[in-house]
């Protein structure tokens, strides 16, 4: 069977399986605002899904997008997800013989997508301590050559958990502007930092910001999204969208609602994510061998290393589905680096990270013993 058979199968197996604590997506698993849910029940009680939605997405979505983000002069396009917005912005802007500079490890999939587009992918090593897990400015520039066309940051960074200071992302946007390189700025996760700058404050002509309503919002299975760029590159990438007849009105509805009430709902989710992940802290540390090197973490997620308990990560892992606890391994983000770690993600209610806890332990000791893994996606 094709491999990206075998891929599709694990993840249905995942959404079919009952009770499945999903601590490895960094989705979103807080309840629903109830003003969130009603207006997503109100466009199909209307049957409102019937017609297309506008194809840079609802006006007043847009407005509220501009206003989140603080970038009144930009332009906003709403997509079917962030990975959507990527994708076009990857294809788009990408050309065979260009580069696409990024670090390792960050997301995957704009990679893949910049490649599918002829360019050549080159990542910086941002993982270990001699890093501090972090983008030096300083590195970013020393790798940027005359072929270096779009520079791709995923800050706060997944899967470190780690968030560029206002003066390192001042630094990296210069660079950008003195390689005459666009800079798309994913910035999915900046609405759990403890601080975060936006790059198009900074380089607005060639900046795209790209942001998501899966993690805050908890909008993952509706596949909703925002790319915000300068009108004059706005007016390129909106040329031939791969959404030209809208995104699911729907989730447009619903993403109105979770910006009117976000200044009410959201405080609550990030606190209790926050809880979680000195609950995941506290329950790593007390195993020899497991360390944090990113905590607190800037993202919804923590990474846990375990080179030095002698554990493989996708061991843990697959001990941790046979108890219905979905995380993540390295391998998923980083082939340099994916032998080092797990990621848990803690967007989630209390009690699973307890539970996820309370087995630790156990699951160390039994990945001791696993010589060959299912494999994982």
């Amino acid at each position: 069977m094709q491999d990206f058979e075998l891929r599709n199968r694990h993840f249905d197996r995942l959404v079919n399986t009952p009770g499945l604590r999903w601590l490895g997506q960094n989705t979103n698993h807080y309840p629903a605002h109830p003003a969130v849910r009603d207006a997503m029940i109100r466009c199909i009680t209307d049957e409102e899904f019937h017609a297309y939605a506008p194809p840079l997405g609802l006006e007043k979505l847009r407005s509220l997008v501009l206003a989140d983000l603080g970038l009144p002069e930009m332009v906003p396009v709403i997509t079917d997800g962030a990975v959507a917005g990527l994708y076009h912005v990857c294809r788009t802007l990408c050309g065979p013989g260009d580069e696409f500079l990024t670090t390792d490890p960050t997301w995957a999939w704009p990679m893949s997508f910049a490649r599918a587009a002829g360019a050549e992918v080159v990542q910086i090593p941002i993982y270990g301590a001699e890093h501090e897990y972090r983008l030096d400015p300083a590195r970013l520039a020393a790798a940027i050559t005359p072929r270096t066309k779009v520079v791709y940051i995923v800050d706060p960074n997944n899967p470190l958990g780690t968030a560029c200071t206002e003066d390192e992302i001042r630094a990296i946007a210069e660079i950008a502007r003195a390689a005459g390189a666009y800079l798309i700025h994913d910035c999915t996760y900046r609405d759990f930092a403890y601080a975060h700058s936006l790059a198009a404050a900074h380089y607005p002509e060639r900046t795209v910001t790209v942001w998501s309503f899966s993690k805050w919002l908890g909008f993952a299975g509706l596949r909703i999204g925002a790319l915000v760029a300068a009108p004059d590159l706005m007016e390129r990438l909106a040329n031939a969208p791969p959404n030209n007849l809208g995104s699911n009105i729907v989730a447009q509805r619903g993403a109105i609602a979770g910006l009117e009430v976000k200044r009410a709902w959201f405080p609550e989710v990030l606190e209790s994510q926050r809880r979680n992940q000195r609950k995941v802290h506290d329950a790593a540390r007390a195993i020899p061998g497991l360390e944090l090197p990113v905590f607190p973490s800037n993202g919804n997620f923590l990474v846990i290393e375990c080179e030095k308990a002698g554990l493989r990560p996708e061991a843990i892992c697959a001990v941790m589905a046979r108890h219905n606890i979905l995380v993540r391994q390295g391998s998923y983000h980083t082939k340099a680096f994916g032998d080092r770690f797990i990621k848990v993600s803690v967007t989630v209610p209390e009690p699973w990270v307890d539970e996820f806890c309370a087995l630790l332990p156990k699951a160390v000791e039994e990945a001791r013993g696993m010589n060959e893994p299912p494999q994982l996606y």
